[in-house]
């Protein structure tokens, strides 16, 4: 059972399917405009130190919608780990709110408020992991596919926090995932051999972009300079050209294959219009289930914390698997 919601690798096969399920009643719940609001008479604090459009939007919905209350915190209001320190943060937090949504640069600073605080927190995005948008992909990739069994997700760019988070769902979930990128942008090394150790499926890198997409299923790709790294778009933007996902890429991929992407997207940079826009993308699926993963997340540590099943600050082993929080 997990009280936070910082890493997939803290969750386990049933618990990811149990949010999936959740968050496909919500969905429906949603578009057929029928209340449930779990969060009724709770509060929860927004922390957000990089701009946001679909996570702030859907995390502020989504809690209207369960009947809570979001606070919006951004960095110039309280300039996490400077004007005071993360886990006095985390203290004062505790006093007032029933939770906590921390969008950060910093991987640490997420798991230090989760260390220090007694409500759930929710990795809303660090530099290291995004598996708040995994989690959406994954709810988008089933409605699209069925069931993950021997499906194929080929990951094309840059190992970022999103294709993290995406290793960590293979180390849980049934798939075979593959990353194809230059050299020197690999994901991290430690979550990679956790990935390989731990899925059921084959996990792979490499720097051949027709090995990772031949008989994907699903053809994913990010931006090729994450927020902080404006100044390497450039730079970056020759080492990733051959990267570029293109008709001719989907190509190589099976013929029903989903194009993906999390958003935001520099088009005709990682992927071109014609991919973007066409036939095979999904990405705006991807984003509207941000709303319903999100919720399901939420209702669920909620609803533990409120039945006193969230015995904060004793139960976690934190490392990175993963690094737990």
């Amino acid at each position: 059972m997990f009280y936070d919601f910082i890493n997939l690798a803290d969750l386990d096969e049933d618990d990811i399917y149990e949010l999936l399920e959740l968050a496909d009643g919500l969905k429906k719940m949603h578009r057929e405009s029928r209340v449930y609001q779990p969060l009724e008479g709770q509060s929860l604090a927004m922390i957000f130190e990089k701009p946001s459009l679909r996570t702030r939007v859907s995390f502020e919905v989504g809690i209207f919608e369960l009947g809570g209350l979001g606070i919006v915190l951004d960095y110039g209001q309280i300039k996490l780990g400077e004007r005071e320190s993360v886990p006095d943060v985390a203290r004062n937090l505790d006093r007032w709110v029933d939770g906590i949504v921390a969008r950060t640069f910093s991987h640490d600073a997420v798991v230090q408020l989760a260390s220090n605080a007694s409500i759930p927190v929710i990795n809303a995005l660090t530099d290291k992991l995004h598996p708040c948008q995994v989690l959406a992909d994954a709810q988008a990739l089933r409605e699209h596919k069925g069931d993950f069994n021997g499906l194929k997700v080929a990951f094309v760019g840059d190992g970022n926090n999103v294709c993290a988070s995406w290793m960590n769902f293979a180390a849980r979930i049934p798939i075979d995932f593959a990353l194809a990128c230059p050299p020197g942008f690999e994901v991290d090394e430690d979550i990679y051999e956790f990935a390989r150790r731990e899925a059921e499926g084959e996990v792979f890198v490499t720097n051949d972009l027709e090995e990772a997409v031949d008989g994907a299923d699903a053809v994913y790709t990010d931006v090729w300079a994450s927020m902080g790294q404006e100044e390497e778009q450039a730079e970056r933007a020759a080492v990733f050209r051959p990267y570029q996902i293109t008709k001719d890429v989907m190509a190589m991929a099976k013929k029903d294959a989903v194009f993906m992407h999390c958003l935001p997207a520099k088009r005709e940079q990682e992927v071109t219009s014609e991919v973007m826009d066409g036939p095979q993308s999904i990405v705006f699926d991807q984003s509207e289930n941000r709303l319903h993963t999100q919720k399901a997340v939420m209702a669920t540590l909620m609803e533990r914390r409120e039945d006193g099943l969230c015995p904060k600050l004793s139960h976690h082993q934190r490392g990175q698997g993963g690094e737990s929080a």
